[in-house]
């Protein structure tokens, strides 16, 4: 169809297009490669049939968060893939005059069907984008306008401009056979066929190249854009984080080189690979609770300025020189990041992956433990931490009187129990914990459990220490439990606090060989220890009837459940909760709005229940009055922060007639003798 200076030119037009389209992506790689290591090399099979499933059916995207903005990319993403192969048919089809990358029989006819069918889905897809941010509005998309108009721009010309060539390809070719409904329909609507074939001629090769060019342009901009998630983002997928993402990976303090992240090279290059992997959907902003309750962190927001931090600093970041800006303040402030409750539900939305927190606690780490920056509150929590082993700053030595008020041997008074029930710093602290506590030891003897507990060996968990950006505070801490534990032989460890659930079942293990100064067979003890959530062992008590319950009252109270963050979307436990509360309260639950894997933070995690919030609406507010609208006489939790958050919200919000019990409570309020 081309002349041979057209071939020439075309030919021209595509290396310069790929020249165009991968010196950024190189640069790209090239800064990547001067981040710190990341370890995200094993299970290789595993991460290629998650990646390849998370794609190629739009799992990533066909979240239950967004339904009709999920199906919508799906009509544009396989449209997408359709038009990247007919761009390869275009091109070739330009040295040969009527070529069919698919042939001329059955498979090429499907194939110009489907490019047209794609061609409508991919229109109705940008159409519902375009009119959802530039008519609707959410505040989900307040980035990335300008961006968004010219991909649109680019989709509508790419599809419209095919439409186009294959119009006059027909009529060029009028006994050409092809099941190119929509071409050949709208060919037929303006009479095509009544031109001479000298006209369609010129413009067939006009259409062509004019196809080619909107195509090459569109491909030489996308690593300029927020579409180069297509590339970027099953690349992310790909490395994605195999651990729990409640999880932190220990830092070692006489090796490191930085505590924490100070300069972007600080982090690692994966950190780096989420900010190019951002597609700007502000999914995580729309769930976080800092955002919504009007504080100054938007997760979206730091990934996309992590991202124009690492382009715009690109020369010093190749070059590896040492005046590389500091990222707090210039380009996160400290209300952003003291903000974070740690809750995972920007990671859990996220279409790729991105890790939102594992940045914020990096940064806490660097403002902690190298320039001692963090709310002043924090100084008296930190200090009695280190000098108590509570947050409280009362005695260690009552945590042994307390355990005999409740009746309870310690494993130095039992070294044969089986079990050690964690009673954590709230079970011995706080009056509210301690009725959780009782609740759990009712509980235990019913099912005729062998445990103790530590008692005055038992220190704090750690787990806020950690997520406050303390690491060295927690290390210690859990040296000191780890030191205890490794002196029993147990069975399990049973916790009544997803908090403590997640640090021992999670951040503790990795400790034991940085620590040091365990023996193989302290060590062997330690990993042979069962950490089981008092949901997990309710549920199983139940099944194995070691314990047994009341019949629910025919008329019960309808009641709810609030599912905490660590024990819900960090772990996956929210399905025995709801059977233990039907065992013991009967069929009237009535699930908050947001519940489940979605179900919206109490404000506590993160170490923010040390913390005190200034700015915006208090997060537990935000909670307590879904609770009141829900109408329920009793919420159930599972954490004693929680438990405590959703006590003091309701109160302020004037519902005290709302009961707030652990799920332990209600089991032990209606255990059968």
């Amino acid at each position: 169809m081309l002349t041979l200076s057209e071939r020439i030119i075309l030919a021209a037009l595509v290396g310069l297009t790929v020249v165009v389209f991968f010196i950024p992506v190189l640069k790209r790689v090239l800064i990547m490669a001067r981040f710190r290591p990341a370890h995200r090399s094993d299970s290789l099979f595993r991460r290629f049939f998650y990646t390849l499933s998370r794609v190629f059916l739009q799992l990533c995207t066909l979240k239950n968060e967004r339904p009709w903005t999920g199906a919508a990319h799906l009509l544009v993403f396989y449209g997408a893939l359709a038009f990247d192969t007919m761009t390869i048919n275009h091109v070739l089809e330009g040295y040969v005059d009527g070529f069919q990358l698919f042939g001329q029989a059955v498979a090429g006819h499907l194939f110009s069907a489907s490019v047209d069918l794609f061609s409508i889905t991919v229109l109705l897809g940008v159409i519902f984008f375009a009119v959802k941010r530039f008519v609707a509005r959410p505040r989900a998309y307040n980035t990335g306008s300008a961006d968004s108009a010219l991909i649109y721009l680019f989709i509508f010309l790419a599809v419209t401009s095919y439409l186009l060539f294959k119009m006059f390809s027909l009529s060029v070719h009028p006994g050409q056979e092809s099941w190119a409904f929509l071409s050949r329909w709208l060919a037929d609507r303006l009479n095509l066929s009544q031109s001479s074939g000298q006209t369609l001629s010129l413009y067939l090769k006009l259409s062509y190249w004019f196809h080619a060019l909107v195509v090459f342009s569109f491909i030489a901009y996308v690593p300029h854009s927020k579409y180069f998630h297509l590339f970027a983002g099953p690349v992310n997928l790909f490395f994605r984080k195999h651990q729990p993402s409640g999880s932190m990976p220990p830092l070692d303090l006489d090796k490191a080189e930085s505590f924490g992240a100070d300069r972007v090279t600080d982090f690692s290059w994966k950190d780096a690979l989420d900010a190019l992997a951002c597609v700007e959907c502000g999914r995580c902003q729309d769930v976080c609770p800092a955002f919504v309750s009007g504080k100054a962190l938007s997760p979206k927001m730091v990934i996309l300025n992590l991202e124009k931090h690492l382009l715009a600093e690109d020369k010093n970041i190749m070059s590896n020189k040492e005046n590389l800006p500091s990222l707090v303040p210039g380009v996160f402030t400290e209300a952003e990041i003291w903000a974070c409750t740690t809750c995972g539900a920007c990671l859990h939305v996220c279409p790729f992956d991105i890790e939102h927190p594992d940045k914020l606690l990096s940064l806490r780490q660097n403002l902690v433990l190298a320039q001692g920056r963090f709310p002043a509150e924090l100084r008296t929590f930190f200090h009695n931490l280190e000098t108590y082993g509570n947050p409280w700053g009362l005695p260690a030595s009552r945590r042994a009187t307390l355990a005999a008020e409740l009746g309870l041997k310690t494993l130095s008074e039992n070294p044969q129990a089986e079990y050690l029930l964690w009673l954590g710093c709230f079970g011995y602290f706080d009056d509210r914990g301690r009725k959780i506590a009782e609740a759990m030891v009712k509980i235990l003897r019913a099912a005729g459990l062998k445990f103790a507990v530590l008692g005055a060996e038992e220190h704090c968990c750690g787990d806020s220490a950690r997520r406050l950006g303390n690491e060295y505070l927690f290390q210690e801490l859990a040296r000191s439990n780890l030191k205890a534990l490794a002196g029993y032989n147990l069975k399990g460890l049973i916790t009544f606090c997803p908090h403590g659930y997640n640090v021992f079942r999670h951040d503790y293990p990795p400790l034991l060989e940085m620590l040091g100064d365990f023996t193989g067979e302290e060590k062997e003890r330690i990993r042979s220890l069962r950490v089981i959530s008092h949901l997990e062992l309710l549920a199983d008590l139940l099944d194995q009837k070691r314990i047994s319950l009341n019949s629910p009252a025919g008329s019960s109270s309808i009641y709810t459940i609030h599912d905490s963050c660590y024990y819900g979307r960090h772990n996956g436990l929210w399905l025995q909760p709801r059977k233990i509360l039907r065992a013991g309260l009967g069929e009237k639950l009535k699930e908050l709005k947001n519940s489940g894997e979605h179900s919206f933070c109490c404000g506590a995690g993160g170490g923010l229940m040390w913390t005190e919030e200034k700015a915006g609406q208090r997060v537990n507010h935000l909670r307590s009055e879904e609770i009141i609208k829900n109408g329920s006489q009793l919420v159930a939790t599972s954490c004693p922060f929680c438990l405590t958050m959703l006590q003091d919200g309701l109160r302020d919000k004037g519902a005290e007639e709302v009961r707030v019990m652990d799920v332990a409570e209600v089991v032990a309020s209606v255990l059968r003798g």
